[in-house]
């Protein structure tokens, strides 16, 4: 029997138990790939700038299609939407297998079906996140959106390590292939879940605009604070994903497992930080994430100057619980606090802001580190994160928690 108070409780709706194990699946399968596009960009380059610019195609969707993926999320029905973006992402993911394992993949399909993978998971995410909610009602949300975030870290957790050894045995065409068949388990879940049982708010609105979801931030001065931190951690502080794959390559001069290992080192912070937050989840604020996100800038500044491997590996985790919860109490803070007809943009905006720094900020730690230093650029990015978060909170601090205590219980 599950608690209804406890850190399981959306365990209890089954549309929620049948959509978690695919997600789960899934998860593996984007990090696995993750891991083997990096490794196969270094074969093929042997350059942290193109890594960079490899990264950054791939995010650059969600600076551009987030907001749409939004809009549809407010005027269609969300299940038959994200059926759409799972079979695009699993057949772009099939592509990139079938060219490595043919022999005969060239960068240029890299960097296009990287980017191609970003459009289905930039119009995906805000869908997904915005379903959620139909899935185990307002009361869970928050408890919900933590439970996600372990499994993204349960996988992140597993992915990696499986890559990198896969990347040893085989070379990197089983990872995508991996990724690929994930997505159809998705799609076999998404077929099983019940319309009857899911929890509607509000009518898919046909004449949804974007402008009234930016008016509605502008006035929320909590939520802009959240989602303007957010962009600073996001952007100079999670990327974890070009961090580990330089600091292996260019600082310890390791290989493809130890490289995947690294991965999977950051996801047991991560998921730690993840199954705390659905612990937590009653107690996120402006100033609980605020608060973290300055400890994550300086958990990342510490990874920078860990003198061997093994002191690399040891920050790691710090840094990954640290992000992990910033970003979770942000996301649950935002989706609560956010009317429900409003909530598909809202959180189009909100992922805009989360992944759109990534096309230029994934480039341009691509080439500081060729110019000043891995060390050097990773230990700036966790002073701008630092910083950025220290600014916010002093310029905001008094609009901040007035309209905090304004909205605290009228945002739905």
């Amino acid at each position: 029997m599950i608690n209804p108070e406890g850190s399981l409780r959306s365990f209890r709706h089954r549309n929620f138990r049948i959509l978690f194990p695919a997600n789960a699946a899934s998860n593996i399968g984007t990090w696995a790939q993750r891991v083997a596009q990096d490794w196969l960009v270094l074969q093929l380059t042997h350059s942290g700038r193109d890594l960079g610019l490899v990264t950054g195609l791939q995010f650059l969707p969600a600076l551009l299609l987030s907001l749409y993926g939004g809009r549809l999320a407010d005027r269609f029905n969300k299940r038959l939407l994200l059926y759409i973006t799972n079979l695009g992402g699993g057949v772009a993911a099939l592509i990139l297998g079938v060219l490595v394992m043919t022999n005969t993949v060239r960068i240029w399909h890299v960097y296009v079906l990287a980017f191609a993978l970003g459009i289905f998971s930039a119009i995906d995410a805000p869908i997904r996140q915005s379903f959620t909610s139909e899935m185990v009602g307002k009361r869970d949300l928050a408890n919900a959106v933590s439970l996600n975030s372990a499994n993204f870290n349960a996988g992140r957790l597993i992915g990696p390590g499986v890559s990198g050894l896969l990347i040893a045995w085989f070379g990197t065409g089983p990872s995508f292939i991996i990724n690929a068949l994930s997505y159809v388990a998705v799609i076999v879940a998404l077929s099983a879940i019940r319309d009857e049982e899911l929890y509607i708010e509000s009518v898919p609105q046909v004449d949804a605009k974007i402008r009234e979801a930016w008016t509605y931030v502008r006035k929320r001065v909590d939520i802009f604070a959240v989602m303007l931190t957010v962009f600073f951690a996001a952007t100079f502080g999670l990327n974890f994903q070009v961090f580990t794959a330089l600091m292996a390559t260019a600082v310890f001069d390791k290989g493809p497992a130890s490289f995947g290992g690294l991965g999977s080192i950051v996801a047991i912070g991560s998921l730690s930080g993840a199954l705390l937050s659905a612990k937590l989840d009653t107690r996120r604020s402006p100033r609980f994430i605020i608060a973290f996100a300055a400890m994550f800038g300086a958990s990342v500044a510490l990874t920078a100057i860990a003198p061997s491997y093994f002191t690399y590996i040891l920050t790691l985790p710090i840094a990954g619980a640290l992000g992990l919860t910033t970003m979770i109490a942000a996301n649950s803070y935002v989706q609560t606090k956010t009317a429900a007809p409003l909530r598909g943009r809202v959180m189009g905006i909100y992922l805009t802001i989360f992944l759109g720094g990534t096309p230029v900020g994934s480039p341009l730690i691509g080439w500081l580190s060729e110019s000043i230093g891995t060390r050097q650029t990773i230990f700036l990015c966790g002073l701008v994160t630092m910083s950025s978060s220290v600014l916010i909170y002093l310029l905001l601090r008094k609009k901040l928690f007035t309209s905090n205590d304004n909205y605290g219980g009228n945002a739905h």
